[in-house]
């Protein structure tokens, strides 16, 4: 048994990336599609300048077949280079910018990159890792403007290095013509978390990215996917601003997930520009900031993890701000607790809570909630499968998933596998690591435990690598983190195992406090929640847990406090 989509197969249309900011581009027109540090830019100018950077690499001998990474943080540039390189028919590979001189020199060697575009007040990681790769050109963009390539590190980039200015000069304002084959030349090389080991690159294709941008704008907006005259994406229908009250067009949004994540990527950078959502970009987390741009852009969505959630509650300017357009909250890349949906209603009244679930493996996302007034929402779920998609509970020690493979009934927990037209092709350079999580009729076993209810609204228990074994038996964290998350004096908390050469693992929390509470009197009233084997064993105030870019907790950093 398993969950098929709610929705009517969708009819996506066969065309590269780059196809979505052109289609935005001709319907939005002047409208501002992003504002950065009190700069306007239109959807007209993001899409010629886009263009240009395409001709600009193709100038360099850069397209298809090749790998350009952005080691940016979420500036214009990053747009403008995202789709330049996609417009190119090159390959995007993004990195965070804040990743070690190793860890980044790792991955532009394992996607063969042969350009990279970086920021002035990070160059510095390229300088040290570009030695160690293919990459023949750096693209120089300025936090303060233009840049002086010879005076960047010292000179490091004076025989490599281009100002990001100067690389679409002069160039074309559309797109060149270049051939995509849509269902194998890839999009993106993009690299897991890493939260438990050596990061994967994941291949996906133009069409899985087209598909998964469209499977969510049209699961958010009630529309069904389009193509203008000229071949540009767009959302066709007429919208039911009943069950969608913001119109398309009219929507703003204030952003600070990564776009080199693929939440940001897929769900706050092209999901939004196909809507017509201003996007007021941040390019890290300033909550009073934050929460003046909300007011003062009107937003009307609020999205990103869990984590934003709960710094932006817990600010003392919060009480202060007007954000009563703030019709939808979406979360995802981490579970949302119960206690913090029951604060985000509370707080935001006329907003509906929207919780997604997915996986870089399935280019961004595979289930969601209903976007819709009218649609059932079951708090503690991820919602059911978008268009197309199928999702399947099979046992955690299961050899193999296919078709035949029989899905577990409602309520029995198991590993959550999925099918669909946006799961990738596989692990760049890893076939081994490929063979283990995707199987031959396109499964891919996500490494998640969780559960179907009656209706296929799907919960995530937990990832399956987080799972603890105490004296045999197994104890998921979340279910403990729930507990600890429902007392008022925990702010954020997470759960893993130390090691113990008689019990196996035992059960302890580090615990970021926002109130006043003894360890002692947080194991009892914790405990007294649980069966015996699932008690905690220990907690360990900290000042805060280290979180991923996307917001997940690192709990391989947490294990090796331990």
């Amino acid at each position: 048994m398993g969950a098929t989509s709610p929705a009517t197969s969708l009819n996506y249309p066969d065309v590269p990336v780059g196809a979505i900011l052109t289609g935005a581009a001709r319907r939005w027109g002047d409208r501002t599609a992003l504002h950065y540090m009190g700069r306007d830019i239109p959807f007209t100018e993001l899409a010629r300048e886009s263009a240009r950077f395409a001709h600009g690499l193709r100038a360099r001998g850069i397209g298809r077949g090749d790998v350009v990474a952005l080691h940016l943080p979420n500036v214009p540039e990053f747009a403008v280079a995202y789709y330049g390189t996609l417009m190119a028919g090159a390959t995007f590979s993004p990195c965070n910018p804040l990743l070690p001189v190793d860890d980044l020199a790792f991955q532009l060697d394992d996607c063969g990159a042969v350009a990279v575009v970086t920021l002035d007040l990070v160059a510095g990681a390229v300088a040290e890792a570009v030695g160690r790769t293919k990459v023949r050109t750096v693209v120089l963009a300025g936090a303060l403007g233009p840049v002086d390539v010879a005076e960047v590190c010292d000179g490091a980039f004076a025989a490599n290095g281009v100002a990001f200015e100067r690389i679409g000069e002069g160039q074309p304002d559309e797109p060149p013509a270049v051939d995509v084959d849509t269902a194998r030349d890839l999009a993106h090389i993009a690299y897991t978390g890493g939260t438990t080991g050596r990061s994967k690159g994941v291949m996906l294709p133009h069409r899985n990215v087209v598909v998964n941008v469209l499977q969510f704008a049209c699961a958010g907006s009630g529309l069904v996917p389009g193509l203008d005259g000229d071949g540009g994406v767009r959302l066709d229908g007429e919208q039911d601003l009943t069950e969608y009250p913001v119109p398309l067009g009219e929507g703003v949004l204030v952003n600070v997930a990564p776009w080199f994540h693929a939440m940001g990527t897929i769900g706050y950078l092209s999901s939004l520009l196909l809507a017509g959502t201003t996007i007021v970009s941040h390019p890290r987390l300033d909550v009073p900031a934050f929460l003046a741009d909300m007011e003062k852009f009107g937003a009307t969505a609020l999205g990103g993890a869990p984590a934003l959630f709960s710094a932006l509650l817990a600010d003392p300017s919060f009480a202060e701000r007007d954000l009563s357009r703030v019709q939808a909250i979406r979360s995802g890349a981490a579970p949302l607790s119960h206690d913090m949906i029951a604060k985000l209603r509370a707080t935001f009244s006329d907003a509906i809570v929207v919780e997604a679930y997915g996986l870089t493996e399935a280019s961004m996302g595979l289930t969601t909630n209903p976007a819709a007034v009218s649609g059932v929402r079951k708090v503690g779920t991820v919602g059911r499968p978008v268009a197309d998609t199928q999702i399947k509970i099979v046992p955690v020690d299961a050899l193999t998933v296919t078709d035949a493979t029989p899905g577990l009934p409602p309520g029995e927990e198991g590993e959550v596998c999925a099918k669909g037209p946006q799961v990738m092709t596989g692990y760049l350079n890893r076939p081994d690591a490929t063979a283990e999580v995707l199987g031959e009729d396109g499964w891919l076993r996500t490494g998640d435990i969780g559960v179907l209810d009656e209706d296929g609204y799907l919960s995530i228990v937990d990832r399956k690598k987080d799972m603890l074994l105490y004296n045999g038996y197994n104890v998921y964290p979340r279910e403990l983190e729930e507990k600890l998350y429902s007392h008022p004096a925990v702010a954020t908390a997470a759960v893993v195992g130390r090691p113990d050469p008689v019990a196996g693992e035992l059960p302890t929390a580090f615990v970021v406090r926002s109130g006043e509470i003894t360890e002692d009197d947080l194991l009892a009233y914790v405990n007294a929640q649980v069966v015996p084997y699932k008690k905690l064993r220990g907690i360990r105030f900290v000042d805060e847990l280290p979180v991923s870019a996307a917001g997940k907790i690192l709990k391989r950093e947490l294990r090796d406090r331990l």
